[in-house]
Order: C-alpha cells, then structure tokens, then sequence
C-alpha cells in the first residue's frame, strides 16, 4: 500500500517537471522580445503616455461625478462606481490615442 502511494507521488513529481521544463523556455523567449512602448515627447523628457490616459481618466470621472450630482442622480455604492468609470475612462482614452 505504502508503494503505491510512492509511485503515485514519482508520477505526479514527473509530470509536474516535464511541463515545468517544456513551458519555461517557451516563456522564456517570449518575454525577452521588447515591443516598442508608445511615449510623449515633451520638451526632450520621454514621458509615459498611460500616465497621461489615467490623469485624464481621473478628470474625465471627476467631471461625472459633478454631472451627476447637478442631474441629482445617486448611485448605489459610489465607491466603486467611481473608480470603474476612472478606469473606463482610462482605458477607452487609451484605445482612442494608442491603439
């Protein structure tokens, strides 16, 4: 009884390694490849363009959160409203500009 709990956990440890030792060089390779990441010339200092999306993101659920609250419309749980529409203000600038 004792063996065979043995082998089972031989067989296991050996799978387990084989696709550790198959997987690692493939992500390995894939990671070192460098894309070209998209940035702002501003006055010579290289400044990251996402930076940019999520200030803009901020602005953009501030204005929001002010027109909601001139229409008098109340959210249920405006902690999380919020930075859902920070966020989605973020990524749909993003998508606009950079994609």
């Amino acid at each position: 009884m004792n063996t065979s709990k043995q082998r089972k956990q031989r067989l296991f440890r050996g799978r387990r390694r084989g696709a550790l030792t198959r997987t690692l060089p493939i992500l390995m390779k894939s990671s070192g490849q460098r894309q070209p990441k998209p940035y702002l010339l501003s006055s010579k200092v290289f400044f990251p363009a996402w930076l940019v999306c999520l200030i803009l993101g901020i602005l953009l659920s501030i204005f929001a959160r002010w027109l909601l609250l001139r229409l008098k419309i109340t959210l249920v749980l405006p902690i999380l409203a919020y930075p859902s529409l920070a966020a989605l203000f973020t990524f749909l600038i993003w998508l606009i500009f950079f994609s």
